[in-house]
């Protein structure tokens, strides 16, 4: 080996001293390839891009187990994507539709003070007036508060009879009960009440209903003119959803 050193040596030294002009001198075929394969020993030695790119096999192991696992773990989102998605149409495709142009579900009916949940006083409908004032001019001297219907329409008046049926005087606020009410003639879609200031206003009353007695209270909207009354719903509302009274 030292002396295949040497020769690769002074065949080196002789290259070097040559001049420009000089004339390399003649290699057989053998100390040609000794001299490639030297040469490329040097570079592979000292050629550290080329030494950091080669991996052991264990290392050459690990990384195509690495590979392997992104594969994997790329391969089982898109499956459970898939199966999201495929769950996410199944469940739309089984959705029942629900109509909500009424404000909310439609709950069994009950009486206005089982909806409210108030206390020892009922609620009777007695009738309805079609009127173009409320109160009547007749009464007009004895009320605080009077209201005429706007024009081209009328005034529907639903008259109810609040009754205290303990044995003591009762005090019923009807907006401490949250009471709101709708009313839908001949099956229209339903119009929110009038909010007055008369007295007997059922949704804004409060005041004080002595024992066993009653008090007449009102509910109010407004119908075209030569409206013809054929049936009336009022409609509880509240947070448990609609409850409609059919009163006639």
């Amino acid at each position: 080996m030292r002396r295949v050193g040497a020769f690769l040596c002074g065949i080196t030294a002789a290259i070097l001293m040559t001049g420009c002009g000089s004339v390399m001198p003649d290699l057989t075929e053998e100390e040609t390839e000794i001299i490639s394969e030297y040469a490329a020993g040097v570079l592979l030695k000292y050629d550290r891009v080329h030494g950091g790119r080669l991996m052991s096999e264990a290392e050459y192991e690990m990384e195509e187990n690495k590979k392997a696992e992104r594969e994997a773990a790329a391969s089982a989102a898109e499956q459970q994507n898939e199966e999201e998605n495929a769950a996410e149409e199944s469940a739309a495709s089984d959705t029942e539709v629900v109509d909500v142009s009424q404000d909310a579900e439609v709950v069994v009916p009950s009486t206005i003070e089982e909806y409210y949940d108030i206390q020892d006083i009922t609620f009777q409908y007695t009738g309805y007036e079609l009127t173009d004032s409320y109160p009547s001019d007749s009464e007009e001297d004895n009320v605080f508060f009077a209201m005429d219907a706007t024009e081209g329409m009328q005034l529907l008046v639903l008259k109810f009879t609040a009754t205290n049926v303990s044995s003591a005087d009762q005090t019923l606020d009807m907006i401490g009960y949250g009471v709101r009410f709708k009313v839908s003639v001949n099956g229209g879609s339903g119009e929110n009440v009038l909010s007055t200031m008369l007295l007997n206003d059922m949704q804004n009353y409060k005041g004080v209903i002595s024992a066993g007695t009653g008090t007449e209270l009102v509910s109010i909207v407004e119908v075209p003119q030569a409206t013809t009354v054929e049936s009336i719903d009022f409609i509880l509302r509240g947070d448990a959803g609609n409850s409609v009274i059919n009163l006639q």
